[in-house]
């Protein structure tokens, strides 16, 4: 049996509240301006009503991370999304674009709680986690962690959603009882070895693989043949994306809610009612560019050290 482990407080701030350390930005202007009757383009920054609140996850290990929990604004959830990010050493956050467009739009469209937080020594808007990159070894707490906060808040059906490096983690440390299956976006298969492949295999819990055609480190056919000690592993390639998914947003939200919550597929394009518009320029720094000389971790790196 898992011992618990994590500090769990109940979700109470309000949808109109301003989250500023999460970089949102509300206004009454942008709040009047779409009446409840009038449909609006969803574009990539625009933010839906939701119950957010910032959340603190502690690990067995001693560490406090900070993260957010966004809920459906007036009903419970249907299923939960926890969300565990690309490499912090090369930018990856609780805010990558993928999880906070997540955060913005899901709990409004698909009924979905979203829980995102940034792993270990890894930092964001919202704060920094406490600790340091690990090469997914310590982060296993950090899993843990956020599961058994999704778990003893009472939120339902849980999903793990990893992107890149949090890819390695779900395979890694996520196959918990209380997880219902995994979705993994772009996974590199760099730190996750075949013994997590099988151990996923033996839960029979069912795993996707979004996989972009253009993807630095694992393409679709490639991915295919790594998959396949994991015999219920639905690989997916997708067409003309690449390893950070941009333009291909939509597409990729599509694609989850479809596995998490198919009465909900596919998503509506257009919203009627209030909505918001969030601003990212914090992140200005964080692009490929920025990192393009930063090696990226690899599995003995952490020996070297």
């Amino acid at each position: 049996m898992r011992l618990r482990t994590s500090g769990v407080r109940s979700p109470s701030r309000a949808w109109s509240t301003v989250v500023s350390d999460c970089g949102l930005v509300t206004s009454d202007r942008e709040a009047s301006s779409t009446g409840p009757s009038q449909l609006q383009p969803i574009r990539g920054n625009s933010i839906l009503p939701a119950r957010r609140e910032d959340i603190e996850l502690h690990t067995a290990d001693g560490l406090t991370l900070v993260g957010e929990l966004a809920l459906p604004l007036e009903r419970d959830p249907v299923a939960t999304l926890v969300c565990l990010h690309p490499l912090p050493t090369h930018g990856g956050m609780m805010d990558s674009h993928l999880f906070r467009k997540a955060a913005w739009r899901l709990p409004a469209l698909a009924d979905l709680a979203v829980l995102r937080f940034n792993t270990r020594g890894t930092s964001s808007v919202r704060g920094t986690s406490e600790g340091q990159f690990d090469y997914a070894r310590g982060e296993r707490f950090d899993v843990i962690a956020a599961i058994e906060y999704a778990e003893f808040s009472d939120l339902p059906n849980i999903w793990l959603l990893g992107w890149s490096f949090g890819t390695d983690l779900v395979l890694m440390h996520g196959c918990d009882p209380v997880v219902q299956g995994a979705i993994l976006l772009s996974p590199p298969l760099r730190f996750a070895q075949l013994e997590h492949l099988q151990q996923w295999a033996q839960s029979g819990k069912p795993v996707t693989a979004l996989i972009p055609e253009f993807d630095d480190y694992l393409r679709p056919a490639q991915a295919r043949e790594r998959f396949a000690p994991l015999p219920q592993a639905e690989v997916v390639g997708i067409p003309g994306a690449k390893h950070l998914w941009v333009g291909h947003s939509e597409v990729v939200l599509d694609e989850i809610v479809k596995r998490v919550a198919p009465a909900f597929h596919p998503l509506p394009r257009q919203w009627a009612g209030p909505m918001w518009l969030g601003d990212s320029s914090a992140y200005a720094n964080r692009t490929l560019a920025a990192f393009a000389d930063v090696p990226v971790p690899q599995p003995g790196d952490r020996e070297a050290t």
